[in-house]
This record gives C-alpha cells, sequence and structure tokens, in this order.
C-alpha cells in the first residue's frame, strides 16, 4: 500500500514539474482587428507562445506513441513517410528499438513534425 502512495506521489510529482520551461520563452506578439462598424475599430494584441502550441501536439503525439505504438499511429501523425511507418509496423517497432528512441524524440521535442 505505502508503495502505491508514494508511486502515485512521485507521478504527481513529475507531471507537475515538467509542466513549467526552465528558461525563458520568447512570445509572439500578434494584433488583431476587428470592425464593430464603420466609425469604430477594435485592435488588440495577442500574446502566443511557441511552446504552447507545441505542447498540444507533443501531448497528443506522446499520448499516441504510449498506446498505440506498435502500429506507428504517432508516426502517421507526425507526418513520417508512410513506406517507414509500414515498415515500423512490420518490424514490430524496428525490433523496439526504434520505438524507444521514437518516444525520446517526442519528449525532448526532437522529432521531425513537432
Amino acid at each position: 500500500m505505502k508503495f502505491k502512495i508514494i508511486l502515485s506521489f512521485m507521478l504527481l510529482l513529475f507531471a507537475v514539474t515538467n509542466t513549467y520551461a526552465g528558461f525563458p520563452v520568447t512570445r509572439t506578439v500578434t494584433t488583431v482587428t476587428a470592425e464593430v462598424s464603420e466609425e469604430n475599430t477594435v485592435t488588440a494584441d495577442e500574446l502566443t507562445s511557441p511552446a504552447a502550441v507545441e505542447a498540444d501536439r507533443q501531448l497528443v503525439a506522446i499520448l499516441l506513441w504510449l498506446f498505440l505504438g506498435g502500429f506507428a499511429a504517432h508516426r502517421w501523425y507526425l507526418g513520417s513517410p508512410i513506406g517507414w511507418n509500414i515498415l515500423f509496423i512490420l518490424t514490430a517497432g524496428f525490433f523496439v528499438v526504434g520505438w524507444i528512441i521514437d518516444g525520446i524524440d517526442i519528449l525532448t521535442g526532437n522529432y521531425p513534425g513537432l
């Protein structure tokens, strides 16, 4: 029972500590202009972070890698070449080594397509 509690606490701690960037992130300012009427125009600045956009795509990719990795679901989602995806399926994830390498690349953000 103690092991389950400690493991749950460690998983929660890991999930919380990996949500924030440990380095400054440059944000992109996008100006949005909306015309309310002929006389009134509203402009607003919208701040977006490249990490926020990639985080959603990375989360989906890691979940696909984890649960459907044997069927190359993460590779199809990230746009890998079709021939390599079929080879990945037929060789059981390049004999599991390719599956692990793909997971590391997705987690670090180095996978092409992220």
